[in-house]
């Protein structure tokens, strides 16, 4: 048996680049083995040799979340590899807010919601009962958020190009496709429709939270490590914003993190035994402070409204495809 595989298995989205990059090299540190699922595989490889990761820790495996056939044949490639999963981590997202016409998946949704939500959403489905036969201590399934999502936050209520806001799901009611392409049903931003899929994001992780702790007891959280102004998420923002941005979160709100803490912390999350409980939006804040622990973040009245969360959760599922046995809530609760 070789070292890494006797190690816990986590699964990260997006990590060629970014937060999901370092999460994955800081978890391969701390001994876990890695599936870097990535939408470019030679990209992931070229970034896992860049910060010189034990080749025994990680191996990259592809995925396209915006397509869900794609999202489908990576479950069935992963199960293949016979390793147990005892942490997901949902991180990959797309930023488009330089779009003037929404962008379309294969199955038709507007390309930030079908990658950042329906994607994940999906995913985590499909993995479920995976993490349920973990026989780790502590299995997790940690989702990105952020804060231009949380209208809690003062991030969350920055009206540019307006706050995130789902409405009363009636984008996601008339099937969202052509020529719907906001979850509200509004005229198209691409800046909103991706605060929008981190909204829904968050509420996921709180549905899942509802439906499946107490019964498998595996934790739901999202965090939220500060802000990583410099990260690749941010390639397709006009060159100026790419300049000023980081050092306006640096010298003027303090808000700036670096994408190895990011990282480090999202493998806290992940792993250490602070962050056990399940159900918490983790946040280390908007003004950065040496030494500064994490707290759990309290989301909006409206993210956390569990009528609105079950709504969104089944009209998700049909979008996805996911049959009643796929999603499995009331299915396995009632056994």
């Amino acid at each position: 048996m070789t070292p890494s595989a006797a190690s816990p298995t986590v699964i990260i989205t997006g990590a060629s680049s970014g937060v999901g990059l370092y999460g994955a090299a800081a978890l391969a540190t701390r001994g876990w083995h890695v599936i870097m699922a990535c939408r470019d595989v030679a990209k992931g490889e070229r970034a896992a040799a860049s910060l010189g990761m034990d080749r025994n820790r990680y191996e990259v495996m592809p995925i396209d979340l915006g397509v869900q056939a794609s999202v489908r044949a990576f479950v069935d490639a992963f199960r293949a590899t016979g390793r147990p999963l005892d942490a997901l981590v949902c991180n990959a997202a797309v930023y488009l807010p330089r779009l003037t016409e929404p962008m379309r998946s294969p199955e038709g949704y507007e390309i930030s919601v079908a990658t950042n939500h329906f994607g994940h959403f999906l995913l985590a489905n499909l993995l479920l009962p995976d993490l349920e036969r973990s026989t780790h201590a502590s299995r997790r399934l940690i989702i990105l958020g952020t804060v231009t999502a949380n209208a809690a936050e003062f991030g969350g209520k920055v009206p540019i190009p307006a706050p995130a806001d789902l409405g009363n799901l009636e984008g996601l009611e008339a099937g969202f496709r052509a020529p719907v392409s906001m979850i509200d049903g509004k005229a198209f931003k691409a800046g909103k429709a991706y605060k929008d899929s981190k909204l829904c994001n968050m509420i996921t992780s709180r549905e899942l939270h509802r439906r499946h702790h107490a019964r498998t007891g595996i934790v739901f959280n999202t965090l939220y490590p500060g802000c990583v102004a410099d990260t690749p998420l941010f390639r397709n923002t006009p060159r100026a914003f790419q300049v000023i941005f980081p050092w306006f979160q640096k010298n003027i709100t303090k808000g700036y993190v670096s994408q190895e803490l990011a990282g480090d912390r999202l493998a806290q999350v992940v792993a250490d035994d602070a962050f056990a409980q399940s159900g918490v939006h983790w946040s280390w804040g908007n003004r950065q402070k040496e030494g500064r622990a994490a707290f759990a973040q309290p989301l909006t009245a409206r993210a956390s409204d569990e009528a609105l969360g079950r709504r969104l959760w089944d009209l998700t599922a049909q979008c996805t495809g996911l049959d009643h046995a796929e999603v499995r809530g009331e299915v396995l609760a009632a056994r």
